[in-house]
């Protein structure tokens, strides 16, 4: 009897190695170098080490990182639910389009100085052999992985490009009201109040260059190089100046320096709905990165059937970790900042030593 159980554990174990082995078995690429859980993602080592090191700068959390995030986003967000429940085209969601048919789509108000990050791609997608919708978000994943504190964001091949472009009204503007921008986000992906916040964390490696154009490269916060919790301090503090010109379609006045904040940004910061959701970012880099992930990765897929995609996410590097910690800029306090949340005061943090803070411009890359 003892014989039969020692017998049958043993064939236990077996098995289970067996079909551990079956789940981690990797393929060796073509290329000889390296291996995926899925031969299919092997296309894509290629296309990350030639991004990296020559649309990336080496590997930087620089400019074209910031321009290929945003144009994940202006990809993936024409499409809309209710004009296909009308029997209307309302965009195909992640497809391409705005590349594909960058003659339309980069005219839309709403993708204004999308074409330059395009233009700067199109050589990097035609030696790509992937599709033009797969490398838009692929391309973003992997910039993302070079900025300290983010999350490894998840990446999938298969999505089938365009063959139409996204109807213009699709990308929200920095001067909608909050009521226009959560719908459009509702009709586009069934986005919760939440989920809108969340996504809205790109903004903490971002800059604008046509929200005021006398002053490019712009940033939302005074770190735009880190993936950290200081936008959603700097949103909240109360806005003195205009980094610029002032005046412009969807700025409002900003708490420092160099630093530019938008319209939309204010006002989701402050509105009930989202104000609790917007300061719970404040000081807690774990749910930055893993709220980040995971609206990233609705996002990355709208318009496809997520499960006939090939989950590629092996291939993002793991970024560098936070560098950084939440504080209030040099020259404010918890004395500047304009409490929305009804619920929760806001953090006590540590305010930076020195003269008072005064933001550089993103460089150019």
């Amino acid at each position: 009897m003892a014989f039969k159980a020692l017998a049958s554990l043993v064939s236990v174990l077996a098995a289970l190695q067996i079909a551990n082995g079956a789940i981690t078995r990797r393929v060796t690429c073509p290329d000889g170098v390296n291996t995926a859980t899925n031969a299919a993602c092997c296309v894509l080592f290629a296309v990350r080490d030639d991004i990296q090191q020559n649309l990336f700068d080496g590997g930087e959390c620089g400019e074209d990182v910031h321009e290929s995030l945003r144009l994940t986003f202006h990809d993936a967000i024409g499409i809309s639910q209710s004009a296909a429940a009308a029997g209307q085209f309302g965009g195909g969601g992640a497809d391409g389009s705005i590349a594909i048919f960058e003659d339309i789509e980069t005219n839309f108000h709403a993708n204004l100085g999308v074409d330059e990050i395009i233009d700067e791609q199109k050589p990097f997608v035609a030696r790509s052999n992937i599709s033009v919708a797969d490398f838009i978000q692929f391309a973003g994943a992997i910039g993302v992985s070079n900025c300290p504190g983010a999350p490894q964001l998840d990446v999938f091949l298969g999505r089938i490009d365009a063959t139409m472009p996204a109807p213009d009204l699709t990308v929200p503007e920095p001067f909608d009201t909050v009521d226009s921008i959560l719908a459009r986000f509702a009709d586009a992906g069934s986005f919760t109040p939440e989920e809108v916040v969340a996504l809205l964390v790109s903004h903490t490696v971002a800059a604008a260059d046509h929200v005021d154009p006398t002053i490019p490269g712009t940033p939302f916060d005074s770190t735009p190089e880190l993936f950290d919790t200081q936008f959603f301090i700097e949103t909240q503090l109360r806005g003195t100046l205009f980094p610029g010109t002032g005046g412009n379609q969807g700025e409002v006045e900003s708490p420092l320096k160099g630093e530019l904040r938008l319209q939309s940004d204010s006002e989701l910061a402050r509105d009930s709905r989202t104000a609790c959701e917007w300061q719970s970012f404040v000081n807690n880099q774990a749910k930055l990165q893993s709220a980040f992930k995971a609206a990233f990765r609705k996002m990355t897929v709208l318009g496809s059937d997520e499960s006939q995609l090939i989950d590629c996410s092996e291939l993002v590097p793991t970024p560098p970790p936070p560098a950084s910690t939440a504080h209030f800029p040099a020259g404010l306090s918890n004395a500047d900042v304009e409490q929305a949340c009804a619920s929760t005061p806001f953090p006590t943090l540590p305010t930076d030593p020195g003269p008072v803070t005064s933001v550089a411009p993103v460089p150019p890359s």
